[in-house]
């Protein structure tokens, strides 16, 4: 039996039928798909209004270059799911278990590639910001200009290459290779990038609760703190399920993982809004003043990336 390339899309299992040869979907899986379509919808929207903002409207630092970078992440994601989607409804529309079926693998794995770049992404934040507690006068005086910009590179090369690797054999339907490269990628992401974000960002937390630095961009801490805690709680579940699946361990079905995954490609922006409109009381502002009030304030405690 041929191993999932990725996994399937966040759409209903197979079109079964009846004694009447009629399609048959159930209704649990037409509200999930539902549901998952407009949440990636809204969050298309949302990591629009992102990539508008940092990109044109609001002044650039380190911090901004990784947002900016996982917006688009995101959005390229949530994207590729709607694409997906899409196919898989037509194709269940069709009663059809082949047709636009061979056209979903792509759309699947270059998901699965901006899935990684996010995770890359908030794993350089945690450490840099952690960094930047750490060693503050090292960040401040020593750290190089472009820095965030090399480092952003890096991993879009990195997560290329193991959308490559992963690829060719899954495409060329070689089930054993194409098996092993994504448990290879799986160990990378669990062993290397999920520990690394996980320990510098509770290094983070830990400074910053008990150090005594007053002019620390509190706000940005809360958005940082929110964006891990939020991807460790409805993205890495899908990578769990992924790569339990490719062990062969029977779990449950899959549209309720890239719902969660969709969740958080989604949510980021309104974090950064919901942050940045708070102060003493909490007040709704412009979506501009939001989003300076969170990435402006690091402008006296970090150089200019």
């Amino acid at each position: 039996m041929e191993p999932n390339l990725t996994s399937p899309p966040p759409m209903s299992p197979m079109p079964t039928t009846n004694g009447d040869n009629s399609c048959r979907m159930e209704v649990t899986d037409m509200a999930i798909d539902g549901l998952t379509l407009l949440i990636c919808l809204c969050g298309l929207v949302g990591n629009g209004v992102v990539l508008w903002l940092l990109g044109f409207r609001i002044r650039r630092n380190p911090i901004t270059v990784y947002i900016l970078n996982l917006a688009v992440a995101d959005f390229t994601f949530l994207l590729f799911m709607v694409t997906s989607s899409l196919l898989y409804l037509i194709d269940n529309a069709s009663c059809s278990t082949v047709g636009v079926l061979k056209y979903m693998r792509w759309p699947l794995l270059l998901s699965l590639f901006s899935y990684n770049m996010g995770l890359y992404l908030l794993t350089a934040i945690s450490i840099e910001r952690c960094v930047s507690i750490l060693c503050p006068l090292w960040y401040r005086c020593r750290r190089p200009q472009h820095l965030s910009v090399v480092v952003c590179a890096l991993l879009w090369a990195l997560s290329i290459a193991v959308l490559a690797a992963v690829t060719s054999p899954c495409l060329l339907y070689e089930h054993e290779r194409c098996r092993m490269a994504l448990i290879s990628m799986y160990v990378l992401n669990f062993l290397v990038f999920a520990p690394s974000m996980v320990i510098s960002s509770t290094i983070l937390v830990i400074k910053v609760l008990c150090g005594s630095q007053q002019r620390q961009p509190k706000r940005l801490y809360i958005v940082i703190f929110l964006t891990i805690l939020f991807f460790l709680l409805f993205a890495l579940p899908l990578s769990i399920w992924n790569f339990l699946q490719q062990l062969n361990y029977p779990l449950v079905m899959s549209q309720v993982f890239f719902l969660l995954a969709s969740i958080n490609s989604s949510i980021n922006p309104f974090i950064y809004f919901l942050v940045g409109s708070c102060r003493r009381h909490c007040s709704l502002v412009s979506l501009q003043v939001a989003f300076q009030r969170v990435f402006e304030e690091t402008a006296v405690t970090t150089v200019t990336s």
